[in-house]
């Protein structure tokens, strides 16, 4: 939570209302002013310290809490998973969840870890191999849907028609079944982890998200490498801020070629609570499939049916109405989420409609990360399980329908085999050892040697040794930049978003956007030989991606290429940046020095 504050800080007004915004600053005020009023009253204790024992008491505190929360563990009174980090916070208290996700992350090492095990597990080295049974390499797309489920599924729900009409279809017609998922509620990214590595979370840390730790910092394997193997073209696409659990450095550590964020994308419609709705998603699919000659892999995370389910009624008219809930709150929140539903599976059939329409050879599967946030229990749900989604496997290849229920941590390779594709470890691993004696003791520790261990699996070959992710798909070029009457700029281009921010010598310039072609300057002063860029700006002030250099020569916005800066330093005998120095040193212009 102190590592994420930021970011939790950027959704606050997808979860408050204003005046709840404003109540919270007014409590927090409140309350400093009352700390403070009441450590100025208090005075100094003037009795006597037992700094000895006091520490003494605090090393017991800490040793005994060790050893009964030991014993509370062994005899399951806590558990060591949490499948929501909230649920865990409010079932088993902050000092063990605080502390156990703190230091307790990663994956422990096994006891028969050992170099030997690894090349028995591996079958000396064939698990690192790629291999294909087919010439055909379709274009492979997984979709995830925020908090989608069969709305069915929950059976005191009625609704005055079925909101996932495409997806029902697609049900009836192509692989599908239940989507074992690692969490409930929340954790998104470890849904998302799971799908792209092949990795059983139940090996990592209580509540820890592998995004947030390992992969942070270090490569490793996924889909994106295991297709880049037969030539793919390797994209991930999210219409939320590319920083969000470190998605632009984990992706790039995974071996993406591109990531489209939403700095990237030219939001118009919003939900009712200001998630990015998904039908925007669309057009950069078709870009990520455009920007390649060859078939492509592409990873789209959507965000429509996120939480929170507000309890008041938000929408005016909906074309969805809900019963059977047994409040109007929860009816309200059920309500908003089932016209969400609606429109996610809106979007689901037309992107089949769109892979239909281009006629090149297509996989797409549809999941849901996660059950919503709305207190359901298992007693509740058809299944009477809280970890299972629903999935569906669309394709234009004739694949025979084989209806079955499948962890998230499958799903890759159990589609890559049906395709004949054969690549990636921890995929390998899973298409020959499945349902062998072993099969998760030995996956756990492959995960270990990867991730963890000295990776003896790969005999000194490493897959991946570092990114070449570029964030966006298409590059911000600038058209021109006209002067207003009213002393400021209009800067001209295209590819411009909301987050595009200009750059003049490299100082960040104060900046209206108005459309994806325009974007106004204010403030801006402009002076012969000034360089301009414009960059993709993310939370943080994460530069994401830069526009190339232009420089504003004879009330001209010209393209600063290198031919143009040797034909500068021709005519000047000097840099353009050797000019504006000298210039800066020279005595204020008069007509006698002039």
């Amino acid at each position: 939570d102190l590592k994420t504050f930021k970011e939790g800080l950027s959704l606050f007004t997808n979860y408050f209302s204003p005046f709840e915004l404003i109540m919270i600053a007014v409590g927090v005020s409140a309350l400093l002013v009352w700390g403070v009023a009441m450590w100025r009253r208090g005075g100094q204790y003037e009795g006597k310290m037992h700094r000895l024992l006091a520490l003494a008491g605090v090393i017991v505190s800490f040793g005994a809490y060790s050893l009964v929360t030991d014993l509370a563990v062994e005899n399951r009174v806590v558990s060591t998973y949490f499948g929501n980090i909230a649920f865990a916070y409010e079932d088993y208290g902050l000092p063990y969840c605080f502390a156990a996700s703190l230091f307790n992350t990663g994956i422990s090492q096994p006891n028969d870890y050992n170099e030997d095990t690894i090349q028995r597990i591996s079958n000396n080295g064939e698990l690192t191999e790629s291999t294909a049974d087919t010439d055909v390499m379709p274009n492979v797309l997984f979709v995830q849907l925020e908090s989608f489920f069969d709305t069915s599924e929950y059976e005191a729900l009625q609704t005055s028609m079925d909101p996932l009409p495409n997806l029902r279809e697609m049900f009836e017609e192509y692989s599908s079944g239940y989507f074992k998922v690692p969490s409930v509620g929340a954790g998104t990214a470890n849904t998302e982890f799971e799908v792209l590595t092949g990795m059983n979370l139940r090996y990592f840390g209580p509540g820890e998200y592998p995004y947030k730790t390992v992969l942070k910092n270090q490569t490793a394997e996924s889909a994106a490498t295991a297709f880049a193997e037969f030539g793919y073209g390797t994209h991930a696409i999210h219409n939320n801020g590319g920083n969000f659990y470190s998605r632009a450095k984990v992706f790039n550590n995974i071996g993406f070629d591109t990531f489209t964020s939403k700095e990237f994308m030219n939001i118009l419609q919003l939900t009712e609570n200001g998630w990015a709705k998904d039908d925007i998603l669309l057009t950069h699919i078709a870009d990520a499939l455009d920007s390649t000659e060859q078939q492509d892999f592409v990873f789209t995370i959507s965000v429509q049916g996120h939480g929170n389910y507000p309890e008041t009624k938000l929408i005016e008219n909906p074309r969805i109405t809900v019963s059977g809930i047994e409040t109007e709150e929860k009816n309200n929140a059920w309500e908003y989420y089932v016209n969400q539903v609606y429109e996610m599976d809106q979007f689901a059939g037309n992107l089949v409609k769109m892979m239909e329409e281009r006629g090149e050879p297509t996989v797409i599967v549809f999941y849901g990360d996660h059950l919503p946030t709305m207190g359901l229990e298992a007693k509740d749900l058809k299944s009477r399980y809280l970890y299972n989604t629903n999935y569906v496997i669309w394709d234009n290849l004739g694949l025979e329908k084989q209806d079955r229920n499948i962890p998230a941590y499958q799903i890759m390779a159990d589609v890559m085999e049906r395709l004949g594709l054969h690549s990636g470890t921890v995929f390998n691993y899973h298409q020959q050892r499945r349902k062998t004696k072993d099969y998760l003791l030995d996956l756990e520790l492959l995960q270990y040697d990867i991730l963890y261990g000295k990776q003896y699996v790969y005999e000194g070959e490493l897959p991946i040794t570092e990114g070449h992710m570029e964030m966006g798909i298409k590059e911000v070029t600038l058209t021109g930049l006209n002067s207003n009457l009213n002393g400021s700029y209009s800067l001209y281009g295209t590819n411009f978003t909301k987050w595009s921010k200009v750059y003049i010598n490299g100082e960040k310039q104060k900046s209206t956007f108005l459309n994806n072609t325009r974007i106004e300057l204010p403030e801006s002063k402009l002076e012969e030989g000034d360089i301009i860029t414009v960059s993709q700006v993310g939370s943080s002030n994460t530069i994401f991606r830069t526009s190339a250099e232009y420089i504003w020569m004879s009330g001209n916005l010209l393209k600063y290429t290198d031919e143009l800066k040797q034909q500068l330093e021709r005519d000047q005998g000097t840099t353009v940046s050797e000019v504006k120095d000298t210039d800066a040193e020279k005595e204020p212009e008069t007509e006698e020095n002039q």
